[in-house]
């Protein structure tokens, strides 16, 4: 760098103290200002009452009729001797208060006249605007007690007073010479300061002399002293006089880099002493942060987890499949190929233009491969649902023959005996717009929910066992994920197994996959078994699942205390009190050095078997939601579709050749607010919860520190929130 920070400390302070003296010099001369303008408005205003109020020089009194007296002004100059006057200034937002205030205070014995400044007043001290008033009070006696009432008002109210003229012919001249001093102010205020402050900006969003073709002055010292500020907060945390020692956490495959790195710094010194990694243990006190390598790709998708929690180190980290199961389940709510192919040409052109969006719009450029992997299987969905803007795709030929009474018979073999097969992909188009298709595609698209969210959360379980295994924590693998395994596949497994049975064996009265399992769960007697046999292994499996109940909620507190008791055996009376954090890593959270709470440990287990108990039924209810949100999006394409185009396309004509034009814009402009719009915004945030919540829940803990390494290119790199 071509600075210093005392070289810029010393010109920061010279341009403050310069600063700070024309503001002083600018506020002084815009009071004076003020204070003359002011004084020119109450000079006009006793100008035009006095020149009005002059005696006339056609009769004497004794000669002027009653009609012409009574039309004279009260207050004139051969009256001005028997009364007392008071001017000023007061802003116009008080002239109500204070006209009330005199006459109160007076008792209704004052004259006031108010006259708005048309010009507001500039307040030297914030810079705004005030407008003000010019006043001129009239009370009889020019001394006495109703004068000192009428100053206490004036006091009081922090008004601004004004000599008042004897005469027009005064007040003509006293104007004319304010008035030059008006002139003069405003010049000295508009020009000496404002030209200063243009001038001394200008200079500091010019780029500096020792960096001509980088960035502005002002900017350069700030990018400057945000680096030397963070230098010095690392330095903070070094110990050691001559040398300087610090404890860092770095990944230990750049270790070699590192060295390398630091041996190619210290040949370059010429003798002088240079930096060195050295060998140590990891600090009894200190908990290993997360580093989990990312590139633009996956960036986003890390990021969505690290909102919900960091990962603990070496835990499993849920992007991993997050990066596929997102946008799929995503696609499941979403899917249709009009729709996902105008989501994915977003995303394309978010990628397209990735680098103009870089530094302008930092959550567009993360989002970008996003965008375009929630389009990608959001078409792909489409194809499967055979959906397109609410049309059928007739891509293959269907495998439903119309009758001759208008009903469809199928030319496949539906019995599954080596004949024909159905439809090649996705749904046939024969299904759309039968009298039938909700029905059958509410069937369909709910057991898929509950086919692929059973199936999440039995990965969820999977990866609670390699937390496990990782830790090697037998005590968690066979009392907690053995039964929560056993538990999960005993019931909703076996319900899959039977969606999946129904589906492809041809059964002639095919039984009710609810109430198969309200039998297996109340113990009752299933007289439509699935095949022979079937009901003696859901009975058994039923009593699998409840077994894994208790063994999720016993064994566990016991082992614990068993394990605490004979750790103090071992280590005596002398126990080495070690932080809670570092316990963590360990294992099974239940560090040696703490107190050994059996009362909280065991109910911490009731919570916990109830939480995984209780929480999977309602997880496999919620991942019906995909269901519905594809019925929502199914429902709404279809209506917007009807509600123009088709009505358009019915019309005669000629009608309908131009209404059709007013037909899509509208139906162009519902699909872009709505479907593009806010149903996207729904299904990702439903699909965001699925995940942090049903997936998630079953093996994530979240208590992990990030790795945030010091990077100088990111402490100046804009992040979009200045």
């Amino acid at each position: 760098s071509n600075y210093r920070m005392d070289s810029v400390e010393a010109e920061l302070q010279t341009l403050y103290q310069t600063f700070l003296k024309f503001k002083e010099n600018n506020g002084n001369l815009t009071n004076e200002r003020n204070q003359a303008l002011e004084r020119a408005r109450v000079l006009a205003l006793a100008k035009t009452m006095l020149a009005a109020g002059a005696p006339s020089t056609a009769m004497t009194a004794d000669e002027e009729s009653f009609a012409v007296s009574a039309k004279k002004p009260l207050v004139g100059e051969d009256t001005i001797g028997r009364l007392g006057y008071l001017a000023g200034v007061v802003p116009t937002a008080d002239k109500a208060r204070f006209e009330r205030a005199l006459w109160r205070a007076s008792r209704g014995n004052t004259f006031t006249q108010c006259e708005p400044i048309k010009v507001p007043v500039k307040d030297p001290k914030t810079g705004q605007e005030i407008e003000k008033s010019v006043f001129v009070i009239y009370f009889q006696g020019a001394t006495g007690a109703m004068q000192q009432k009428v100053m206490k008002v004036c006091t009081a109210f922090g008004v601004n007073m004004y000599d008042w003229p004897s005469s027009a012919g005064e007040a003509s001249s006293e104007l004319a010479r304010v008035q030059k001093i008006v002139d003069e102010k405003t010049a000295v205020c508009e020009g000496a300061y404002d030209g200063f402050m243009r001038s001394a900006i200008e200079d500091l969003l010019k780029p500096s002399a020792e960096n001509p073709e980088g960035n502005s002055k002002i900017e350069e010292w700030r990018l400057f002293c945000i680096k030397e500020k963070s230098i010095y907060n690392i330095l903070n945390l070094c110990s050691g006089d001559i040398a300087l020692r610090v404890h860092i956490w770095f990944p230990a495959a750049d270790e070699e880099s590192i060295k390398k790195v630091l041996q190619r710094l210290n040949a370059s010194q010429e003798g002088q002493q240079g930096a060195f990694l050295g060998d140590g243990a990891p600090q009894a006190f200190s908990k290993p942060p997360t580093y989990i390598r990312t590139n633009e790709y996956t960036e986003g998708w890390q990021e969505i987890i690290n909102t919900y929690g960091i990962p603990k180190y070496q835990e499993a980290n849920p992007a991993l499949l997050t990066i596929v199961t997102f946008p799929f389940i995503f696609g499941m709510m979403y899917g249709d190929v009009g729709h996902g192919t105008l989501l994915l040409l977003a995303g394309v052109w978010l990628v397209m233009n990735a680098d103009s969006l870089r530094y302008s719009q930092p959550a567009l450029f993360m989002a970008r491969y996003m965008v375009l992997s929630l389009g990608i299987f959001a078409t792909y969905a489409g194809f499967m649902y055979n959906d397109f803007f609410s049309v059928g795709l007739q891509i293959f030929d269907s495998r439903w023959t119309k009758q001759p009474d208008h009903s469809y018979a199928p030319n496949f073999d539906t019995k599954n005996e080596g004949g024909p097969g159905p439809y090649p992909f996705g749904m046939d188009w024969a299904w759309s717009g039968a009298d039938n298709e909700l029905l059958f595609q509410n069937s369909m698209k709910m057991k898929l929910s509950v086919l692929f969210g059973v199936l999440q959360m039995v990965v969820g379980v999977l990866l609670r066992w390699s937390n496990a295994v990782y830790e090697k924590n037998m005590t968690d693998f066979i009392c907690e994920c053995l039964p929560m395994m056993v538990f999960m596949l005993c019931f909703f497994g076996w319900m899959d197994v039977m969606i999946l049975y129904k589906w492809v064996s041809p059964i002639d009265n095919p039984p009710s996959i609810i109430n198969s399992l309200i039998c297996m769960a109340m113990g009752q007697e299933d007289k439509f078994p699935f095949w022979d046999g079937s009901v003696e292994l859901a009975k058994t499996l039923m009593k699998f699942t409840v077994a894994s109940v208790p063994i999720m909620l016993l064994p566990k507190p016991f082992i614990l205390w068993y394990q605490h008791s004979k750790a103090q055996k071992k280590s005596g009376d002398h126990i080495v009190l070690e932080d809670v954090e570092s316990a963590g890593a360990g294992g099974h959270d239940h560090g040696h050095g703490e107190e050994f709470e059996f009362g909280e440990v065991f109910i911490h287990q009731i919570i916990e078997t109830i939480e995984f108990v209780l929480g999977t039924v309602s997880h496999t209810a919620s991942y019906l939601r995909i269901w519905a949100l594809s019925l929502a999006h199914q429902q709404l394409s279809l209506v917007f579709f009807q509600k123009t185009l088709t009505m358009g396309l019915e019309m005669s004509f000629p009608t309908n050749g131009i209404v059709i034009y007013f037909m899509f814009a509208a139906w162009f402009g519902v699909t872009l607010g709505v479907l593009l719009g806010m149903d996207v915004l729904e299904c990702f945030l439903h699909t965001l919860r699925l995940h942090w919540v049903e997936f998630q829940s079953k093996f994530y803990k979240a208590e992990g520190l990030q790795f945030a390494p010091y990077d100088i290119k990111k402490l100046v790199t804009p992040t979009g929130d200045e």
